[in-house]
């Protein structure tokens, strides 16, 4: 009995040491991959945020209007991998210097934007941003408040694994 109350107690700190990471960098399938082999990454999910459209579908996020960003939400273990790495990971994998665009993506649900879950995250967010300032001249990234998260469709997650050849010849 005490070896299941145990695991149980672990099981529940496991859960309770979740955290949550959000971040838009163009398509959601090439930001999933950077996060997803990051040790601490518990796991990825591409969707829709920062938007005013209610369960928006990729075809209504694709075609704009609804104000969401292609974005993934991340669930981590803080004890493993911290925010800042996360954000240097988020850094190193977009282009902050253009507007409403990501490589070959254009419009504004292609934003870059990091979307923050507490005031430690907005704060650290700010500060990577100033650093990053100090070496481009224009910043176009939003730091915003995270709201609403809406999973896409099935098809998108890990998306890179389900569709490789496809994926690299986007990528």
């Amino acid at each position: 009995m005490r070896s299941g109350f145990f695991f149980f107690i672990l099981f529940l700190s496991s859960i309770l040491a979740q955290e949550k990471a959000t971040f838009a960098g163009g398509c959601f399938w090439c930001m999933e991959p950077p996060f997803d082999k990051l040790p601490g990454v518990i796991s990825t999910t591409s969707g829709y945020t920062g938007g005013k459209t209610k369960n928006p579908s990729y075809e209504e996020v694709s075609f704009g209007g609804t104000g969401h960003a292609e974005a993934v939400r991340i669930l981590y273990d803080p004890n493993k991998v911290s925010f800042k790495k996360l954000l240097d990971i988020f850094w190193r994998n977009i282009d902050p210097t253009v507007k409403d665009r990501q490589f070959c993506d254009a419009g504004n649900q292609y934003r870059s934007a990091i979307f923050y879950h507490s005031e430690e995250q907005k704060k650290l967010a700010q500060q990577s941003l100033e650093e990053l300032k100090s070496k481009f001249p224009v910043i176009y990234t939003e730091i915003v408040e995270a709201k609403e998260f809406y999973p896409a469709e099935e098809y998108h997650q890990d998306y890179y694994l389900k569709n490789p050849l496809r994926y690299r010849f986007y990528r």
